[in-house]
């Protein structure tokens, strides 16, 4: 369905994130919950692409939106349904960050523990891509400050796509609702829905 949303969250996080609640504040203010998807993914990413795969199927063509290991998700995903995505401080290749942390992890935001095992290493490793080149489909935002992953990556990964980069920040990404509304429109959801929002107040 036109303007509908599929927000794919990071590694070890939630549908409780701050970005994610944000959305889902905005959109049922928009009256336009029924258009977006916010799944507690699994921490197997074999898992987790079933789950993203029938949200998909659910809203149609959504656009997605992908936050660090999320949006390493979002980017397979994009390029195998064709699909726009919208990335905030992806993860590039993220099976290679994984070497030394092995073991048992925990949610941030569920407190539930689980392991990470060579065979979630393997599964990640299977979703790469080659680079994107279609600056019409993807918008990656990046700030400088992100002290998870480096931006620069990133940066190069996606150099052929529509990039936004901003200095300082974290890897949360500072000052994200008052970027929905770039978001939105992204997503063909009209301006003339929003305008009366506050997002600073968000």
């Amino acid at each position: 369905m036109s303007g509908s949303i599929l927000y794919i969250h990071g590694f070890n996080s939630a549908p409780s994130s701050k970005k994610a609640t944000q959305l889902m504040t905005v959109m049922g203010r928009l009256g336009l919950s029924d258009q977006l998807r916010v799944p507690a993914l699994h921490h197997h990413p074999r898992e987790a692409i079933g789950q993203l795969e029938q949200a998909i199927a659910e809203l149609g063509r959504p656009l997605l939106v992908g936050s660090s290991l999320g949006g390493y998700y979002a980017t397979h995903l994009a390029e195998r349904h064709g699909l726009k995505a919208l990335l905030v401080n992806p993860a590039v290749s993220p099976h290679r960050m994984f070497d030394g942390h092995l073991g048992t992890q925990k949610n941030l935001y569920t407190d539930e523990a689980w392991e990470l095992t060579h065979d979630h290493v393997t599964a990640l490793a299977e979703l790469e891509v080659p680079a994107p080149q279609d600056p019409q489909r993807y918008q990656v935002w990046l700030q400088t400050g992100d002290e998870t992953l480096d931006y620069r990556h990133a940066q190069h990964y996606y150099r052929a796509c529509a990039l936004r980069i901003q200095a300082g920040g974290d890897h949360s990404f500072q000052g994200f609702a008052a970027h929905l509304p770039a978001m939105l429109s992204f997503a063909g959801i009209g301006a003339d829905l929003y305008q009366a929002i506050d997002f600073k107040a968000l």
